[in-house]
């Protein structure tokens, strides 16, 4: 039993699950994190833009596919992406100190398998399969895109098996598409606005 404001009691068991109902565990008498697959099944049903980051530096350009992207402020504009620490490119990507977050629009769905390594084609021919330019940081970014931030790393906080690196953003390309794509059910959906 656990005191609660009020003087309500709640009784904490074993990990339960109802239908419709939350999903809680207690060890040793201990509120604790949820296990990582149900967490990872929640999660999937957390509708995110696709989103492809890339970079440049002395290596050349690189990218990959990310979902975990979101406004941290507009005072000054910062973003924030999450970077796993076991990715190829992630020593690369903090060392550049920059990168661009390109938005995929709905017709652009098949650069996310790509940058992501699904497909068995050499990082280096990567961007052959776009257009691309540089805004200010010389990053690459998407012709087309529904929007791309062009952005120089500020901070970086290492939380369990990734990177959160808090960028400021330099400046952006708003593109053309009024349909976007997004991640949802471990599938890609187009969203489409009115013009």
């Amino acid at each position: 039993m656990r005191g609660r404001p009020g003087g309500a009691r709640l009784h904490f068991g074993p990990s339960r699950k109802l239908p419709g109902c939350a999903i809680w565990r207690v060890v040793d008498g201990v509120l604790g994190l949820v296990d990582r697959q149900e967490y990872r099944n929640a999660m999937a049903r957390l509708g995110a833009a696709v989103s492809v980051i890339t970079t440049t530096g002395v290596d050349g350009d690189a990218g990959f596919t990310a979902s975990a992207v979101c406004s941290v402020t507009d005072d000054p504009p910062t973003l924030l992406v999450c970077m796993n620490r076991g990715g190829s490119l992630h020593d690369a990507m903090k060392a550049n100190g920059v990168l661009c977050v390109n938005t995929l629009a709905a017709a652009q769905e098949h650069l996310s398998p790509l940058f992501a390594g699904f497909v068995d084609v050499p990082m280096a021919e990567w961007f052959d399969a776009a257009a691309w330019t540089t805004l200010v940081t010389g990053s690459p970014v998407l012709a087309d895109a529904v929007v791309s931030f062009d952005c120089r790393i500020a901070q970086v906080t290492e939380v369990g098996t990734h990177s959160v690196l808090f960028c400021e953003v330099l400046a952006i390309q708003a593109g053309p598409a009024h349909e976007g794509l997004i991640y949802f059910g471990r599938s890609y959906h187009r969203i489409t606005v009115a013009a």
